[in-house]
């Protein structure tokens, strides 16, 4: 197949390697980062597909195994991190290689993180919380590789993953500075097989770090930028890609603004987020379809202070009419890619409101909405997004 797109090494905000066909470096790659023995962990729809069985002869045919760990929810739990530290134990394993969307990264990397902890350090006592990361043994944490086959997450240049209390169904994010892989393998090829919904979902969820990064009312003038560029991305290629999936160049930028997006959100995060954890979690949605349905209703929550930025924004997109019209390239973006409308479409029940509301409120991404969230005006966003 015929493509324009580069190969480029890049070192921030760890090491990536990106262009088509660099899946067979992987095998260099984990030998660089002091693996001898990998445990590969994706998830139970990739662990049967041909780019998997790709990766692991490439591994394999270096001498590196071919073991797989492959029990990973669409939302991952605890439950799913202990059955993979057991396969990891038990195999006299030295290092994780992350491979597919969100849940498989972030798992992943719980696995690497916990595999070598003292037994009494619960993953809970790891929340992003102050300096809570420093109760881990930092020495122990195991080396990680990360590598997406899907454009949104942003996971593989984090130093976080998101995990799923089975007994509470509440969203955690679980910080250690060692979680940043060592490094990242971004091929686009890996991404032309995704089903279109999740094409759609994982870009929407690429612009909503983006979007609610730039929005952020925390001064981080380097995100700043990113995201705003982040956005120019998904806008001018997700459309591109969910017509036409062997569009490499369009993969391409989608896995940069992926990459981005995450990068960005270290600046803050927002409504969007902390509405989308809780029904993610009671409801196992999928995290950036959910995003993308609330993500107008957010936006006119956020108005009376982000009308300037956005307005901003919209003249470097080339958006015409300001915040009403980025606005409405959201909705038009939403309704071609086939995003359900409201929350009730994606079958939230208005009896769970209530409790959804208080969920949201205990989510760290309040932290960074425009607009400061109160029990009342979230319960009302959470009306006005059924």
């Amino acid at each position: 197949m015929s493509h324009g797109v580069p190969n480029r090494n890049w070192s921030y905000p760890t090491a990536i390697k990106f262009g088509v066909g660099r899946i067979a470096e992987l095998a260099d790659h984990a030998k660089s980062a002091g693996l001898s023995k990998p445990l590969l962990v994706t998830d139970k729809a990739l662990a049967s597909l041909p780019i998997t069985a790709q990766a692991l002869d490439v591994l394999a045919a270096a001498g590196l195994g071919r073991a797989v760990f492959s029990e990973v929810d669409a939302n991952p739990t605890e439950a799913n991190m202990q059955a993979g530290v057991a396969v990891y134990n038990a195999g006299g394993h030295d290092g994780v290689i992350c491979f597919g969307g969100g849940s498989a990264l972030d798992l992943g990397k719980m696995i690497a993180l916990m595999a070598g902890q003292r037994a009494d350090l619960s993953v809970w006592d790891l929340e992003d919380v102050d300096d809570w990361y420093t109760r881990a043994d930092a020495e122990v944490i195991a080396p990680i590789i990360a590598v997406p086959t899907t454009a949104g997450t942003g996971s593989e240049v984090g130093r976080a993953g998101v995990l799923t209390n089975s007994a509470t169904h509440k969203k955690k994010i679980i910080f250690h500075p060692r979680l940043m892989p060592a490094v990242t393998l971004c091929d686009p090829a890996l991404t032309v097989g995704m089903p279109r919904f999740i094409t759609a979902g994982t870009g929407m969820d690429a612009l909503a770090h983006c979007l609610e990064a730039y929005c952020s009312p925390h001064y981080h003038p380097m995100s700043q930028g990113i995201a705003l560029e982040g956005m120019r991305l998904v806008f001018e290629n997700l459309p591109k890609v969910y017509d036409d999936p062997n569009d490499l160049m369009a993969r391409g930028h989608m896995m940069s603004a992926a990459a981005m997006g995450a990068v960005a959100f270290q600046k803050g995060l927002g409504a969007i987020h902390s509405l989308s954890h809780p029904i993610g979690a009671v409801y196992n949605t999928h995290h950036g379809t959910t995003n993308a349905v609330v993500m107008p209703m957010v936006l006119d929550f956020n108005r009376a202070a982000i009308e300037d930025r956005i307005k901003a924004a919209a003249a470097y997109l080339g958006i015409a009419g300001g915040f009403d019209g980025f606005r409405a390239a959201v909705m038009d973006l939403r309704a071609r890619l086939g995003i359900p409308e409201t929350l009730t479409a994606l079958g939230v029940r208005a009896e769970d409101l209530d409790m959804l509301t208080d969920m949201a409120l205990e989510d760290p991404s309040c932290g960074g909405n425009p607009v400061e969230m109160t029990r009342d005006n979230t319960r009302a966003l959470f009306g006005a997004c059924m």
